[in-house]
């Protein structure tokens, strides 16, 4: 389980510095003058906006990550936003969970595994294919229902990522970073991040010792792979911060070619 996890965290850590490393050098677009500015959009597209607030999920997003990944907890610009309900909290989660985007994420990651022959004891061939793409759902749904549902829901605790989205590369950088130890309580205050730290530690617990190959049911292995779930969830926060720096620059692209023409 070890290399099938760090490989999988090594490779979406390269594709990501490449996006951030660039994106963070990126300065904004000035603003264009008043004769060329769009006029207001019509309510009816806020359907299509990611940043704007899911209309059945109040106080969360429609936004993906690349536009796949759900990225449904992440606020940007959030401000004094009322904290979810628990069965907001619960909702979301399982949205995210549940997600159609899941189905060949996961699929990629037992094809991964299946490769490397990593956690032996599930064999080979389809049967083992399946074992460990029944183990891949699991092992992040349990995680993601413990950092950002059942805990934060017993601790109140806001289980969504706030986007900082000015100051420089380092300040930002720093501010995802300490996402994983600091979190917002559902009063507004800071607190300490019990939900992703112990949450990610009892899903660790969880899947290691219960579906697992028993070879690996062993506390060294339940300690690395926690450590690896919060060092995932800590290059994802970073990502999800300069995530809409890297949204405007492919936007940038994409509206490129239409300014040339007439």
């Amino acid at each position: 389980m070890n290399s099938f996890v760090t490989r999988s965290v090594v490779c979406f850590v390269l594709a990501n510095l490449l996006l951030l490393t660039s994106a963070a050098q990126q300065t904004p677009p000035p603003n264009p003058p008043a004769s060329q500015q769009t006029p207001p959009a019509d309510k009816s597209q806020n359907a299509q906006d990611p940043k704007a607030p899911d209309k059945n999920q109040s106080g969360t997003s429609n936004d993906r990550l690349f536009f796949a990944l759900p990225n449904f907890l992440t606020l940007e610009n959030g401000g004094n936003v009322p904290p979810l309900t628990v069965g907001q909290k619960f909702k979301v989660v399982a949205r995210g969970s549940f997600d159609y985007i899941q189905i060949p994420w996961y699929a990629s990651l037992a094809g991964i595994s299946q490769a490397e022959n990593s956690e032996p004891g599930y064999g080979q061939g389809a049967e083992g294919y399946a074992k460990r793409l029944g183990a891949a759902f699991a092992d992040g749904t349990i995680e993601n229902f413990m950092t950002s549902a059942i805990l934060p829901s017993v601790l109140h605790q806001d289980p969504r990522f706030f986007q900082k989205s000015q100051g420089g590369f380092l300040h930002r950088t720093e501010y995802a970073v300490s996402r994983i130890f600091v979190t917002r309580t559902d009063s507004g205050h800071q607190q300490f991040n019990f939900s992703e730290i112990f949450g990610s530690a009892a899903a660790a617990s969880i899947a290691t010792y219960s579906y697992h190959p028993q070879a690996d049911r062993t506390l060294s292995n339940t300690a690395s792979v926690w450590g690896t779930q919060v060092g995932y969830d800590t290059i994802t926060y970073v990502v999800k911060e300069f995530w809409p720096d890297i949204r405007r620059k492919l936007s940038k692209k994409k509206a490129a070619p239409s300014d040339l023409s007439p």
